[in-house]
């Protein structure tokens, strides 16, 4: 039997499954990240970005997934950017993520085979094309936040945090979008 609400089995549209139950909701604080991007063609860009997010406020005591709980989600989003100055940008993104699968903290292997994660991804994209195709009109767009200002000197990372060229070089090299592609099969 589950011990806590977590775990308990949930329906939904008759279908069950465990975890947060549908309509809540979380909110994060993201630390200060790395989004690294590279221009493959004159409108597509292949992007990576990598950063500790925290919960706003508390979890309660004993909920939520275990430490050590992986997910493997894949995420449609709407990004607008506006150049503020030379080197600043406001990013203002929404969409959807959906989960593929998950592994469990006492576990090795993932809740889906690659296949099963591809075979649900394209799904995911058939529904989408579908949607957008039903919708008249513009694709919904971020809703407009002002964002707050960020005093000067968190522009830069501070010397103590700052990498050298050498150990930029020493990186392992990233997996660009297409291996990740190619790893999903």
């Amino acid at each position: 039997m589950a011990t806590t609400a977590y775990d308990q089995f949930k329906e939904h549209e008759g279908k069950r499954y465990t975890g947060m139950k549908v309509g809540r909701g979380h909110k994060w604080r993201y630390d200060a990240g790395e989004w690294i991007e590279k221009k493959v063609t004159p409108d597509k860009w292949e992007f990576q970005y990598s950063v500790v997010k925290r919960r706003k406020g508390r979890a309660p005591e004993g909920s939520g997934a275990p430490v050590g709980t992986a997910y493997n989600w894949y995420i449609l989003a709407h990004q607008v950017v506006t150049k503020l100055d030379a080197n600043s940008y406001t990013t203002e993104m929404a969409g959807m993520k959906y989960k593929l699968a998950h592994r469990r903290a006492d576990k090795t292997t993932w809740s889906a085979s690659e296949r099963a994660q591809r075979k649900r991804l394209v799904q995911i994209l058939r529904e989408m094309i579908a949607e957008i195709e039903r919708q008249p009109g513009a694709l919904p767009a971020p809703a407009r936040k002002e964002p707050e200002p960020v005093p000067a000197a968190m522009h830069k990372r501070p010397a103590s945090r700052r990498r050298s060229s050498t150990a930029q070089r020493r990186r392992p090299p990233r997996r660009s979008a297409r291996a990740q592609r190619a790893a999903l099969g």
